[in-house]
């Protein structure tokens, strides 16, 4: 008599430096056949922590956000692959709806997982942060993450759907860490823009990126999407994340400005 086999899930995760958030992540997969860890050269106890939860832990040396989860893609083994950010856990309705779809679905179809994303401990439920679907759960080999400065994003040529459960992103637990965060990706969203064009030389183009576009992005959020009902948190959200936008473009100018003869 012939048995059918059990699916298998291999969890793929990139870290550094992630000591406060992997414990969390790690405690919320526990059950998943493999966990892979690579990381780009922590110097706290995050690869410790790594394989005091039994996972797999590689060092590897940066190579971009899209390319260090490629290869910790190719390091998986199982049927199925979840890829997570180190500050992301996967909430119990949603382990036991990837339990399920893994053990019946076919191995050519995509899931995008809704997002719960938290700020300053509060979920953010408005102004377009909730559910942001990613997609996240693949067959093996499947699926990889396209080549971007940041953003990085999976794509699947197969079907996609979205599974029931939610995956917690405790992104930013505290202003700091936002701020930090926010200044690093202006940066990297400054070359994107100087590489499409977006450098500010004219005075309208400068006033556009600078001061018109953050007072839409702020105005759209948080009036129109609703933004406000998030109370102080999302008033502060959305400020600083419209401060960004200003950023980046004034990177890009001043980036540009430099190559001026």
């Amino acid at each position: 008599m012939q048995t059918h086999r059990r699916a298998t899930l291999s969890v793929a995760i990139i870290t550094l430096n992630e000591e406060a958030n992997l414990p969390r992540t790690l405690a919320s997969i526990a059950w998943a056949d493999e966990i892979v860890i690579v990381d780009s050269g922590s110097t706290d106890t995050t690869r410790a922590i790594g394989q005091s939860h039994g996972a797999r832990v590689v060092t590897e040396p940066w190579r971009g956000f899209a390319a260090q989860k490629n290869f910790a893609l190719s390091l998986c083994t199982s049927d199925w692959v979840l890829s997570l950010d180190a500050d992301e856990s996967v909430s119990p309705e949603l382990a036991a709806s990837i339990q399920k779809t893994i053990a019946s679905s076919p191995l050519h179809t995509g899931y995008a997982l809704p997002r719960r994303n938290l700020f300053l401990g509060r979920w953010i439920r408005h102004g377009g942060y909730y559910p942001d679907t990613k997609l996240r759960l693949f067959p093996r080999g499947q699926a990889n993450f396209q080549e971007t400065p940041v953003h990085e994003t999976a794509t699947f040529a197969g079907n996609i759907q979205t599974l029931d459960g939610d995956l917690l992103h405790d992104a930013y637990p505290t202003l700091t860490s936002y701020l930090n965060h926010m200044q690093r990706y202006s940066t990297l969203g400054a070359r994107i823009a100087v590489a499409r064009g977006r450098t500010g030389r004219g005075l309208v183009s400068f006033l556009d990126g600078v001061l018109l576009n953050p007072l839409v992005t702020f105005l759209y959020n948080y009036i129109l999407r609703a933004g406000f009902l998030d109370g102080r948190e999302g008033l502060l959200l959305h400020l600083y994340h419209s401060a960004y936008v200003s950023w980046k473009y004034a990177k890009a100018w001043e980036s540009s400005r430099r190559k001026i003869p």
